[in-house]
């Protein structure tokens, strides 16, 4: 979940990939044009400035610098509160106007999406697109209303549950897989009326399975691992995942513990995953959602202390996936810099996909269903 600003870091893997390069080092992976031209999409990220402080409004040149160097298009970027807490709502709005607040502080750098022309124009002037999406319908509840001023608000994708149940149905740590609700299917219904993408990551298998039912557009499940390799409740099985391709939709890999029963995935965990997307499903149906950031995690005293923090808080409110843990951060070791997206494309590459399989996952899939969605 990303639930702060989050943009950028670091040079060194750039410089090091461009040394070898120079050196005469046989390339690996796609080539740099394929990688220049391709529209990456992270289906659920964050963008950080690690080397300004926490309340910086405005990015620090290097931050900009090295988001540039990433090749990051776009990143879907939770904007809500998530879980069932009273003030849902209100945090939701304090979270779209914190953002807005740093977009509007940095229009060289940043840009809001509202229709898939934005992210082609970040892509054209090298800026960082951000979709806004929330992580629950919780803070909607039974008032539909606010779904109309979500979008209004520049919102574009409505993830239905978060682990829990909420009034629209059962998330994934629910054990009654109760599913979805008459007020899930209305509430479904009222998302796709407003041009806006609905998403079941973090979904319990029947809400996925009866959601993806009820919609009438292509669906999203932006972050989430393939629970037929490894069965946490955070994962999805295979029958769901089909159906989200049958209607056209997307399937996003994240790159968090959930992918491997020792909570610490590598790059060849991601890639076994995202083939298993594409052979299930094929290759117009997976994407990349990471759930992290861009910027490479240090590790030290104070990191450790906020991990434990943060995960405390999420166990206490009950939404704390198995496979979370005081000392778990949420990376994929071997790919933890600025490159992270580079190294997946060559990554994927070497597992013999094409460049133009590369390229969708990258971001072209995801580019066909928004424009579906909300153009």
């Amino acid at each position: 979940m990303t639930t702060r600003r989050e943009l950028m870091i670091g040079g060194s893997a750039l410089a090091a990939l461009i040394a070898a390069r120079q050196a005469g080092a046989a390339p690996t992976g796609i080539g740099d044009k394929d990688y220049q031209r391709a529209i990456v999409i992270d289906g659920l990220g964050g963008i950080d400035d690690p080397y300004s402080p926490d309340d910086a409004t405005v990015l620090g040149p290097r931050a900009a610098a090295d988001f540039k160097a990433s090749g990051l298009t776009m990143s879907h970027f939770t904007i809500s509160a998530v879980g069932n807490s009273a003030d849902a709502w209100e945090q939701t709005i304090v979270g779209i106007a914190k953002t807005d607040r740093w977009i509007a502080d940095n229009p060289a750098v940043l840009l809001k999406v509202s229709t898939t022309d934005d992210i082609r124009r970040a892509k054209r002037e090298g800026k960082s697109a951000i979709l806004y999406g929330t992580q629950d319908t919780s803070l909607v509840g039974a008032d539909l209303d606010r779904l109309a001023l979500l979008r209004g608000l520049g919102v574009r994708s409505v993830q239905l549950t978060y682990n829990l149940r909420n009034l629209s149905g059962d998330g994934s740590l629910e054990p009654g897989n109760a599913g979805l609700s008459k007020l899930g299917h209305a509430t479904i219904e009222r998302i796709e009326k407003e041009k806006m993408l609905v998403d079941f990551s973090h979904g319990g298998q029947r809400t996925i399975a009866e959601g993806i039912a009820a919609t009438t557009r292509p669906p999203i499940i932006s972050h989430t691992g393939c629970r037929s390799l490894h069965d946490n409740p955070r994962n999805v099985w295979d029958a769901e995942m089909k159906a989200c391709a049958d209607k056209g939709g997307v399937i996003g890999i994240y790159w968090m513990p959930f992918l491997v029963p020792n909570s610490k995935p590598g790059s060849a965990d991601v890639v076994r995953h995202m083939d298993h997307v594409k052979n299930l499903c094929g290759e117009d149906h997976v994407s990349i959602g990471t759930d992290g950031k861009l910027s490479k995690t240090v590790i030290d005293d104070k990191s450790r202390a906020a991990q434990k923090k943060f995960y405390e808080a999420r166990a206490a409110q009950g939404i704390a996936a198995p496979g979370e843990g005081a000392d778990v951060f949420n990376i994929v070791g071997d790919w933890d810099d600025i490159m992270r997206y580079r190294h997946l494309a060559d990554g994927l590459s070497r597992a013999g996909w094409s460049s133009a399989q590369v390229e969708k996952a990258l971001g072209g899939n995801l580019m066909r269903v928004y424009g579906e969605s909300f153009g």
